[in-house]
């Protein structure tokens, strides 16, 4: 969730890191929302609206209180006193009466966020008291977790910078289960949900009362394979996010300290059970394995296929037939090329550039055994995906061939290769592929396209979906130009 910051961007008097905790605040704060059971909203003075709102977040825990969307505008003039107040006594104010809203009654509070003893906003907890049923234990934990977390955002406390997002997926939700402790890690409540999740781990007691530590220690089988995190996180010693492992279940766990001015005086911890997500991750990391074995196979079945062809050619009498079987065996060599490159990563991407790097200078050795052929590349190609890689390094191999054959005619001379991606008049995506030598040039009269060009007219126009033109080169020489759609790509 993002903040709606356009309205303050000229007159926030923010010091550093001002405006990234209170980023940080709303990309966490649905946390404190589900526990206190109220929508939140963030307010910051305006000088037409009093405050205008930046941020507003609704419950998954019940319903909403406000149902449309009133980021961006002016505070209503009833709640503006208790924003007010709360700013300049940076404490947290309750309405003194029942606020009523579309039918409903509320119970208003106003927490300023101060930060290195300035307030930066307000938030303001909406909580609907229409019910008449007497709230459960887990309501009133949950409630009083929320309170704690919103008072150590009055003292610069909470959000924490110090908490890691993490790169695995999975984070725990309130929701998912809530486990509190108190400042020496003993369970003082676990939701029903944090208890089925340690009871899935193999833990068949009641957790409250008992060493949340201890538990989990309990259950681990091989140490050797435990987070170096994880002491500190079931704890509640650090803000931060573990995972552990047992019996087939993996439970992930995040842990928020509980602060006051002086000490830490107990923690929450979250926890989720991520044993299908972990499995589907594994599946994924799996059949990534196989396509990276399936492009090396690949890739070495068709070098021992140029491999034969080389053979073969060895044994040719005819200097046709031995061209012709060295032509074939280059562009196998080139596909197996690309095979080689998709089997170095993860994705059905290919970094073109470093592979036309070593492409481009090997397809003008072969076509020049001897003759003094320079190469110049220049423009960046950037990722493209391997049915796009494939026929375009072929095109690129003979066109260079062709060049070096045809161009130069046993020359020395330069062959070029530029690379041009650029926005079309349509809005659409380019890539422009020049390869260009300072040979020859273009011949008099129209003659018979030889088997290469033919090969390159036919992957550009029906492989590649682009256009191909020759034409004289500035300087002397030819330049052969493809103009290619990465839009679909």
């Amino acid at each position: 969730m993002a903040i709606f910051t356009d309205p303050i961007r000229e007159h926030a008097d923010f010091g550093p890191g001002d405006a990234e905790w209170l980023h940080l605040l709303v990309g966490d704060w649905q946390m404190v929302a589900d526990l206190a059971f109220a929508d939140l909203a963030l307010w910051f003075p305006h000088p037409d609206y009093g405050y205008v709102a930046l941020a507003h977040v609704r419950p998954s825990t019940t319903h909403t209180v406000f149902h449309a969307d009133f980021v961006g505008e002016g505070i209503r003039s009833d709640l503006q006193p208790l924003v007010d107040k709360a700013w300049a006594s940076r404490t947290i104010e309750r309405s003194s009466e029942t606020n009523w809203s579309s039918d409903m009654a509320l119970r208003v509070e106003a927490v300023p966020m101060v930060r290195n003893g300035r307030t930066l906003a307000v938030v303001t907890s909406h909580m609907d008291l229409s019910s008449s049923r007497m709230p459960s234990r887990l309501e009133l934990t949950y409630r009083q977790c929320a309170y704690d977390l919103l008072r150590m955002g009055t003292l610069g406390l909470w959000p924490d910078f110090a908490s890691p997002t993490g790169s695995r997926r999975g984070a725990p939700r309130v929701g998912d289960g809530l486990i509190r402790l108190d400042a020496e890690g003993i369970v003082q409540y676990a939701s029903p949900n944090g208890v089925s999740a340690f009871r899935r781990l193999g833990d068949g007691e009641s957790l409250e009362g008992r060493s949340l530590a201890e538990v989990t220690a309990g259950l681990l089988r091989d140490r050797r394979m435990v987070d170096e995190t994880l002491p500190l996180v079931v704890t509640g010693r650090m803000p931060w996010r573990s995972e552990i492992e047992s019996r087939g279940v993996s439970l992930s766990l995040r842990a928020i300290p509980l602060r006051d001015e002086q000490q830490r005086f107990g923690a929450l911890v979250l926890c989720r059970d991520v044993s299908e997500l972990r499995r589907r991750e594994m599946e994924l990391v799996t059949k990534d394995a196989t396509i990276r074995e399936i492009h090396h196979r690949v890739k070495n079945n068709l070098q021992t296929v140029a491999a034969l062809l080389r053979m073969q050619s060895r044994r040719m009498v005819s200097d046709e037939a031995k061209q012709g079987l060295e032509q074939a065996m280059r562009r196998v060599a080139t596909i197996a090329l690309v095979h080689e490159t998709l089997s170095q990563g993860l994705t059905q991407s290919v970094d073109f550039d470093e592979l036309i790097g070593r492409q481009f200078r090997l397809s003008a050795e072969v076509a020049s055994p001897s003759q003094q052929v320079k190469t110049q590349r220049s423009g960046v190609f950037g990722e493209l995906p391997s049915d796009f890689a494939t026929p375009l390094a072929l095109v690129i191999n003979e066109l260079v061939t062709n060049a070096v054959e045809h161009g130069l005619e046993g020359r020395t001379g330069t062959v070029w290769l530029l690379a041009d991606r650029s926005v079309g008049d349509d809005g659409e995506e380019l890539l422009t592929v020049t390869v260009a030598d300072d040979g020859v040039g273009l011949p008099d009269t129209p003659h018979a396209e030889g088997l290469g060009l033919q090969i390159v007219r036919t992957l550009v126009t029906s492989e590649l979906a682009g256009t191909i033109q020759w034409k004289a080169r500035e300087g002397g020489g030819t330049a052969v130009q493809i103009v290619l759609s990465l839009a679909s790509r």
